[in-house]
Order: C-alpha cells, then structure tokens, then sequence
C-alpha cells in the first residue's frame, strides 16, 4: 500500500471526513513550534492510515475522526464534547425545553454514566432513578466504552419505546434493573404554589429558554393568590442541573436592582464579560430564601451565588455542585457542533466557585442520614470528576488579584438563624417529595421567613 506523508494523511482524512482544517493546522504550526506540530500531526496521520489499513474490520473514515474528535475534547474536561448533526439537534430542541427520552440529567465518571439529577414528573424520576446513581447497562450492554453523547443518544428515542437500564446504588446489595418507557420530555421548569398562605414556593428545575418566563408568570399568580398577605419567597433550586446562562443572568436580574450579576473570564482578557442588573425587582424586596444542594450546578448556582452576594437572599441547604465553567456551543457547518469550555464564571465578589460550590449561609441537612462522615463523602461534586478544572481562587488568578472580599452579615434579627433545625429530629418522617411537610429543608425555610416577617420591623431587602 503506498503511504502518504503522515501530515498530508492527517489534513486529507480531514476533509475526506468533511471537516475544513487549513486554518487550524496553520494556527497550531505557528503557535505550538511548526516542527513539532507538523511532528504530531505526522504521527496522526500514521495512526489514522495504519488503523485503515490494519484493523480487522473496515472502518468508516468519518467515524474515525469523529471519534478522535471527541476524544480529544473529552480529554480536557469533564464539559467539553463533540455533537454529531443528530446530537446538536437533540441539543437545540432540549434548550428549546422539548426532548424524547427519560428525562435524566446525567455526566461521565469512572467509565460509567452517573446520573446528576431525574428531571421531576418524567419516567426516569418515575421509575425511581435517584440522583448519584451510576447506569452501567443499556439494555444489557456495558455503557464502558461509550462517550457521554453516545450514551445519550442511546437513552434518547421514539415515545412508548423501552430501555432496560442498570444501575449500581450505593447501600444496595445488587444492581437494579429498571425497565423505562421513553417519553416526549416536557419539563415544567418552573412550579410554583403558595405555602401556609403567607409564603410563596418557587421550584426551578432547569434552565432553557422558558424559564425566565415562567418565573415572572408564577410571581404574578402567587400575588394574585396571596392578595397583600405574601410574606416571603422560597426560590428552590436543589438538583437543579443548570443550563443557559442568559437565563441565569435574567432570573438573578428579576430579584435584583442593581449590581453585578456574574462575570466570566476566558483565557484572553479581552474576552472577558460582565453582566449588570437592571432596575426591578419582582419580588418588590420580599424576604428570599435560595434552597441548594449538591445536585445544584452550573447556572443554579450564578443565581445562587449573585443573590447571596449582594445579600438579596439567604442561601439554605448544603453545598452545590461546584460548576464554575462555560460552555460555549461552536456549530460546524455540516458536521454538528462542539462544546467547548471557554471561561470561568465569578460571582459578583470575585468568588470563582470552580471545583468548590456555593456554601450556605445557613447549612440545614435533608435528613439525619446527612449527618454521617460516610453519607457526605457519597456526595459527588465536580471536584470528583476526572479533568475536572482547578478553581483559580488559590492558583496563580489569586497572585494577579486580590482574593475576594468576605461577604457582608446576614444582619438577621437575633436569635433567628439559631432557632434553624439544622437535621430534622429524631423519628422524622421519611422525606417523600409528594408531602411538603416531609421536606425539612423547605419547612426550615418557611419558618426563618415567618420569623422574619413576624420580627419587629422587619427587614424587607436584606443590606446590600
């Protein structure tokens, strides 16, 4: 067989592939040492030719490059991935909050799939799927092997189609078989109801391109509601997976006057951005509390982080999940998209949340369980994920600028954080999403804004 030159075989199984490269091998020569990256490029190619010629069954060119592609995106970090023209579609129909699955939010760990959230009232949440569970079967074949897309794709499919799932849980004796029922995927991302007629409650379960709306829709209801009788907000944000950021920066502007929402930095300072909040609070400064936890992640926590920043809300819950990057989606015309991390948000104190979370200002636990040294390090964070990004705040970021200040207190009215039950006491009930009054987290947060609202001239915006 005659060979080419490893970089001619390298830049024409490119394009045989349909991907225009002349420019990137360009850059690359010029900014990595020409000699060195033509080196490289020549062991590509060599690779590429020998795997064409050699491999015990013909191999289809694009999925070669394909699959180099997207390993040599998922080698960066947890977040970065190539998309197939099916799986940017699916992508951009899931932002537009319409999708064909089983409604799990999932990531990569250890080679298995583990799953970060199910998406309330789908049949992934209805089968019993639990957030920290790892899906190491599809239909009785091993997710090893697999990118995260692949996997993907493979849960995702046609209403009233099946998927056998298995799945390792910790403290269960044996895998769990699930048997699942694919569904059109239509998450309410927002759900609202008043509590005990005084307070309003406000889930949010993601973050696409209705979110922002439906908020603003639910404040009005739960206005119309309460009549002049609404005391406070619970904003809940626990397993909220996140999503987009202008949606973040919308919700964190729907509760603020003024201020800094959040700011990304990307590896050129000139590509660094900063987003304001604009006069209007549709609260009209109620008291908020902002639930979290450790399957809060991404956009959950800007708006988490913002509001506690500028002291608009008090943050209640554990710690979340510590996703401090942006993804920037980049189509490829004809060949799908790659999503690639491109900066680092800040909360508006400077504080790079990177790989550590938001902490609360006041920890309450979900249940007594929490307590224990081993149930808190079952809970996997982004700090747990292979690659995952350091968080700058201790690297060399922090020899080029001060560290961000401490935040300001939460000026409470004596004695009330103390009255928080930080577990719930013994012989509680077994929390059990359906019944509001097993949530100890929720019930905690609607006593403190009680409390507030019932102390002596209470304090209706929290110190900015």
């Amino acid at each position: 067989m005659r060979r080419r030159s490893g970089t001619f075989a390298a830049v024409g199984a490119a394009f045989a592939a349909g991907f225009v490269v002349g420019p990137l091998v360009a850059a690359w020569a010029q900014e990595g040492g020409r000699a060195e990256t033509y080196r490289l490029l020549n062991l590509f190619g060599d690779v590429f030719e020998r795997i064409r010629a050699e491999y015990v069954e013909p191999v289809n060119d694009r999925d070669a490059i394909e699959n180099a592609i997207q390993g040599m995106l998922s080698g960066l970090d947890p977040h970065s991935s190539y998309m197939n023209p099916r799986m940017y579609r699916d992508m951009q129909v899931q932002t537009r909050g319409e999708f064909g699955g089983l409604g799990i939010e999932v990531t990569q760990e250890g080679g298995y799939i583990k799953v970060i959230s199910p998406i309330d009232e789908t049949p992934a949440a209805r089968a019993g799927v639990k957030p920290g569970d790892l899906i190491t079967h599809l239909n009785g074949n091993s997710v090893q092997g697999l990118s995260l897309q692949e996997a993907v794709e493979q849960m995702r499919g046609e209403r009233g189609t099946s998927i056998r799932l298995t799945i390792r849980r910790e403290g269960a004796d044996r895998p769990i078989e699930l048997s699942i029922t694919r569904d059109v995927i239509r998450p309410q991302v927002v759900r609202f109801r008043m509590e005990g007629g005084d307070v309003g409650y406000i889930r949010l379960t993601s973050f696409n391109e209705q979110t922002e709306t439906g908020l603003r829709r639910a404040m009005q209801q739960l206005r119309q509601q309460a009549g002049n009788n609404l005391r406070g907000i619970v904003l809940d944000l626990r397993n909220n997976p996140g999503g987009l950021l202008d949606q973040a920066v919308q919700v964190s502007d729907d509760f603020l006057d003024q201020g800094e929402i959040v700011s990304t930095r990307a590896r050129r300072q000139e590509d660094a951005q900063r987003w304001n909040a604009r006069a209007g609070d549709i609260a009209q400064g109620l008291p908020l509390v902002v639930l979290i936890n450790a399957g809060s992640a991404s956009a959950s926590e800007i708006v988490a982080g913002a509001l506690q920043d500028h002291r608009r809300a008090i943050v209640m819950g554990v710690k979340s999940f510590g996703k401090g990057s942006v993804q920037t989606v980049m189509p490829i015309p004809g060949n799908g998209a790659i999503r690639l991390t491109t900066a680092r948000y800040y909360t508006p104190s400077g504080r790079s949340i990177q790989a550590t979370g938001i902490e609360p200002d006041i920890e309450v636990l979900a249940s007594r369980e929490d307590a224990s040294t081993a149930a808190v390090a079952r809970r996997e964070r982004e700090a747990d994920l292979r690659r995952a990004l350091r968080n700058e705040n201790g690297g060399q970021a922090q020899q080029q600028q001060q560290a961000a200040p401490p935040l300001p207190p939460l000026n409470l009215p004596a004695g009330l954080a103390e009255r928080v039950q930080r577990q719930p006491g013994e012989g509680a009930p077994t929390f059990d999403p359906t019944k509001p009054e097993t949530d100890h987290q929720l019930q905690q947060a609607l006593s403190l804004l009680r409390g507030l609202a019932a102390a002596p001239n209470p304090q209706r915006r929290a110190a900015r």
